[in-house]
């Protein structure tokens, strides 16, 4: 029975407001005084009830909580017929209550949505040679598993056999897709996306980068704000001495209407409620203006902040690659971005959409011949032409002439952190792409407010190159660049510089 009362505390909360608001309504608008008391009556002891199962828990293991305070001051108001205090303070605890639930659920739902993205299965190498799927739980060191084409990678570990592209943005931020071969690292939750892998599990379960990461946000979301750890503090000897203090007040005076009025008046409910609204309030405002909260501490912490960090990728830069300058030689462009369109339009690498992207509609030639050169790009035929598409070093093999121009566009693509991609039509240089993440619109206007509000350092923490972090850093002109972060450093280094500023 208990059980269940408690678990209805939301929908008592809201039977007791409307019964707090119809009996003011009866006493102001009808002048029904009658009708006022039922309703304040009635609100107050289906008020009470969770609050007095609260109280006698807490007493059956031996601390007085505020709960026992408010179950005593209730009963007193009654006694003294002052329902309508009776009632405003039950509702008021309640829905205080409420309001901190909310926040909680809202801290579990950010947790959950992380916790989706672990990955559930994986493929593990059986005795025989082959591969069935099991639990990810199941999963230990050594295993060997196989990673498919858009499969979630289950564990971190070491490439054995194969060869892909891998999305590693959920753990580095890094936004263009890693080639991953024999012997490099991949990381649980990130995404193949396409090639077929085998990997031998390294590290499992909570382990993982990613299950560090989930454990990262889970103490941030367990934190309590200064306010609250001092309402923790206070509520152990607030209780008791506002009972002690209505006792001697009964013992002086003999006044038993005076010493129940001090335990009514002593009741904290704005202490209790102005936690958790204030709390609500400033996780609500946030996040309608794009900022998410990860707790109430931060909201404390925040009137005293003078440094922000920031990651790079999909905070600072849009978090898809496009291409952000065009280079055209020669004659016939037109041609040669159908032919360019053409070559991408079968490529697999990750670059390539933002190729097709930046092209948009053209007509497209069939392509023979072609041959892939690992780390270059792509030579073919097209049309009865030689087509090269890729980098420097495919444009020097292929004896493509680079002119002087060239090699200087080149040279400041690549100072602007752009990925170059080449393309030479019967060894005559005809487009310079580079393509990179593309800074969030308005986000330097942003970053300018809040060096205005008092901000003195805006560092931001990457998972990507440092060429690149440190592009983006002057471009908006902040304070201090970090690249090649996994999620680990970048606490880790946000925990050393606080431990620094503490000492």
């Amino acid at each position: 029975m208990q059980r269940t009362l408690l678990s209805k505390k939301n929908q008592i909360t809201v039977v007791s407001g409307i019964l707090i608001i119809f009996g003011f309504f009866s006493r102001f608008a009808l002048n029904n005084i009658v009708g006022f008391e039922i309703a304040l009556i009635i609100a107050s002891i289906i008020g009470v009830t969770p609050i007095a199962i609260q109280a006698y828990q807490a007493m059956k293991v031996k601390v007085i909580s505020i709960d026992v305070l408010v179950t005593i001051a209730v009963i007193g108001a009654f006694l003294i017929q002052n329902f309508e205090e009776s009632a405003i303070v039950t509702f008021l605890f309640l829905f205080g209550a409420y309001l901190e639930q909310r926040t909680l659920n809202q801290t579990r739902s950010a947790i959950k949505e992380l916790t989706d993205m672990a990955p559930e299965i994986a493929l593990r190498q059986n005795a025989e040679g082959g591969f069935e799927e099991v639990d990810v739980d199941d999963v230990d060191e050594d295993d060997i598993l196989l990673v498919k084409t858009g499969a979630k990678v289950p564990v971190d570990g070491t490439v054995l056999t194969g060869e892909g592209y891998i999305n590693e943005s959920s753990i580095t931020g890094e936004s263009v897709p890693v080639t991953k071969s024999i012997d490099s690292q991949v990381f649980a939750g990130t995404i193949l996306d396409n090639g077929t892998i085998q990997i031998r599990a390294d590290r499992v379960g909570e382990d993982t980068t990613f299950g560090r990461i989930i454990e990262l946000v889970e103490e941030a979301q367990d934190s309590k704000s200064e306010a609250e750890r001092f309402i923790d503090r206070f509520s152990k000897y607030y209780t008791p001495a506002v009972l002690l203090l209505a006792f001697i007040v009964w013992l002086v005076s003999q006044n038993i209407e005076l010493a129940i009025t001090i335990l009514v008046l002593g009741c904290p409910g704005a202490l209790v409620i102005g936690v958790p609204v204030s709390n609500v309030a400033g996780i609500g405002n946030g996040a309608r203006n794009g900022v998410l909260l990860k707790g109430s501490e931060v909201i404390h912490d925040f009137s005293k902040v003078d440094t922000i960090f920031f990651d790079k990728t999909g905070t600072l830069t849009v978090g898809n690659p496009e291409v952000g300058e065009t280079v055209y030689y020669g004659q016939n462009t037109d041609k040669a971005l159908a032919y360019l369109a053409s070559v991408e339009r079968e490529s697999d690498h990750p670059l390539a959409k933002a190729v097709l992207a930046e092209i948009g509609s053209t007509p497209y030639f069939p392509v023979e011949e072609t041959e892939v050169v690992k780390g270059g790009g792509v030579v073919a035929n097209i049309d009865g032409h030689r087509v090269v598409v890729g980098n420097v070093a495919l444009m020097e093999k292929e004896l493509v002439d680079l002119s002087p121009q060239a090699q200087e566009d080149a040279k400041r693509f690549e100072e602007n952190g752009n990925s170059l991609v080449m393309t030479a039509v019967d060894g005559e240089l005809m487009i310079l792409m580079g393509i990179r993440d593309q800074i969030r619109p308005g986000v330097k206007h942003n970053l300018e407010e809040l060096k205005k509000l008092g901000v003195k350092n805006l560092v931001v923490l990457s998972g990507d190159n440092q060429g690149t972090v440190d592009l983006v850093a002057s471009e908006l002109g902040l304070t201090e660049a970090h690249g090649h972060m996994l999620p680990e450093d970048k606490s880790a280094h946000i925990a050393k510089l606080q431990k620094k500023v503490r000492s």
